[in-house]
């Protein structure tokens, strides 16, 4: 597969975000690699559009690599967009995803507006990675990344990937058919999927429970949530998070730990109400709250049946996208009934399968590591009543404050020294840049040799 890297940074081949591509790269040579500095040659690439339409017009791949700039991507990597539009080769049906580095300060809306632009430009848009600038000197960050590739290889060889977004201006939405196939469970798992049918018309909420039910190859399970008998709704008293346990005594905590939460994924179904997911199944998440703070379902795979017109609500899809990461969960796909509802839960069943088989967690967002980091810091101060959160936190290493890494604080102090002292600057010269990414190549290069024995 011929795969052209755009390479937003103005470093050029000094990019930290660029040497994850080369990690994966080095990972993976059965595939061809181009790597286009669009972001530190953009006059060049302007004044010569022969630079790199061929590469495109060839490629089976596009892969956008870039740091996060306030909130969106590098303004050369902005005009290098521009310069696809009004200048770039036919790229209908041509495959597209995204690796992006920083402190997950808003990376979300920068890898929105790729994914808008893909859909612009009629590529088939598979999805991104939002790594942290230091993920790859870290043994987790590096399995992150190659995971995030496979994953990207595991769609194409299925040909799958997002539906377009919808716009003012009508424009026809991308609907993609495929043929999902038999699928196939490594090991006996279990799957809940928790249904509100209350506001559900004609049984179609039912109907796709029924459809994802058939098509998993595992013990799937249906739990009718109008059915428990809830003695009321979350009152906020935190008593769960002092003492572990809900006020409520109708059973619902029990049930929900012992039954619903010990399930290898979880599927929430419910019809949309009042630009939400109606009272019924509010109540029944609200009541999830005697977990308090608790991401104790954290590494399974979530997923979302909804009945209604989802393209019309994005501030209810962005809070399921945002709750799934905040939870820790790998967000398996959400299928709509207003969109190819059949195919789209026949590629959740699949994708449902796959993570639990590999394990796919990818790394958080802004809206998980903000998310945490509020609730971190919310948490250390009430330890005295939030208890059980205090515990759960500790022992799961929450607790990640920035004063506690005294040794890149020091280190800053020595490079602020250096690049306020002029003499020392001048000196230095191009040393700083070098500095910064010696630990990055030496990964590469410790990885190099371990693929060579």
């Amino acid at each position: 597969m011929k795969i052209v890297v755009l390479n937003g940074s103005p470093s050029g081949k000094d990019s930290i975000t660029l040497y994850t591509v080369l990690y994966i790269q080095q990972h993976f040579p059965m595939h061809e690699f181009e790597i286009i500095h669009v972001g530190k040659f953009i006059r060049g690439l302007e004044k010569d559009p022969s630079q790199w339409q061929e590469s495109l017009r060839r490629a089976d791949l596009v892969l956008f690599c870039y740091p996060v700039y306030t909130f969106l991507v590098p303004a050369q990597l902005h005009r290098f967009i521009e310069l696809m539009k009004e200048n770039g080769p036919e790229l209908k049906g041509k495959y597209a995803a995204q690796i992006s580095t920083s402190k997950h300060f808003y990376d979300v809306t920068a890898h929105r507006f790729i994914q808008d632009n893909c859909d612009d430009l009629g590529l088939r848009y598979i999805g991104g990675l939002s790594a942290d600038m230091e993920d790859l000197l870290r043994a987790k960050g590096q399995k992150e990344a190659l995971s995030f590739f496979r994953f990207v290889l595991w769609k194409i060889g299925h040909g799958y990937c997002e539906p377009a977004v919808p716009r003012a201006s009508g424009r026809e939405l991308r609907k993609v058919r495929t043929n999902v196939g038999k699928l196939k469970c490594t090991a006996p798992k279990r799957i809940v999927i928790a249904a509100d049918f209350s506001n559900s018309e004609d049984g179609r909420l039912q109907a796709m429970c029924e459809r994802l039910k058939n098509r998993l190859p595992c013990e799937t399970e249906i739990i009718n949530i109008q059915e428990f008998p809830f003695a009321g709704g979350c009152l906020g008293c935190f008593h769960c998070a002092a003492e572990g346990k809900c006020v409520y005594r109708d059973g619902f905590d029990t049930y929900l730990r012992e039954h619903i939460q010990t399930a290898d994924g979880l599927v929430y179904a419910y019809t949309v109400k009042d630009h939400s997911m109606g009272y019924r199944f509010k109540l029944f998440d609200d009541r999830q709250f005697c977990n308090g703070h608790r991401t104790v379902t954290m590494g399974k795979p979530v997923g979302y049946l909804v009945d209604g017109v989802l393209d019309e609500e994005p501030n209810l899809r962005m809070l399921m996208e945002a709750r799934s990461q905040v939870g820790g969960n790998t967000l398996a796909g959400i299928a709509c009934s207003a969109c190819d509802p059949e195919h789209e839960i026949d590629r959740l069943a699949h994708s449902l399968c796959y993570i639990i088989a590999t394990h796919y967690n990818p790394p958080k967002d802004f809206y998980g590591v903000g998310g945490l980091k509020i609730f971190r810091d919310l948490i250390w101060q009430m330890q005295g009543l939030m208890r059980e959160d205090h515990r759960f936190y500790k022992e799961h290493g929450f607790y990640d404050f920035p004063q506690k890494q005294r040794g890149k604080m020091l280190a800053m102090y020595l490079v602020g020294e250096l690049m306020n002292n002029p003499k020392l600057r001048k000196k230095a010269g191009g040393k700083l840049t070098e500095g910064m990414i010696g630990p990055y190549r030496k990964v590469l290069e410790q990885q190099k040799s371990d693929l060579d024995k």
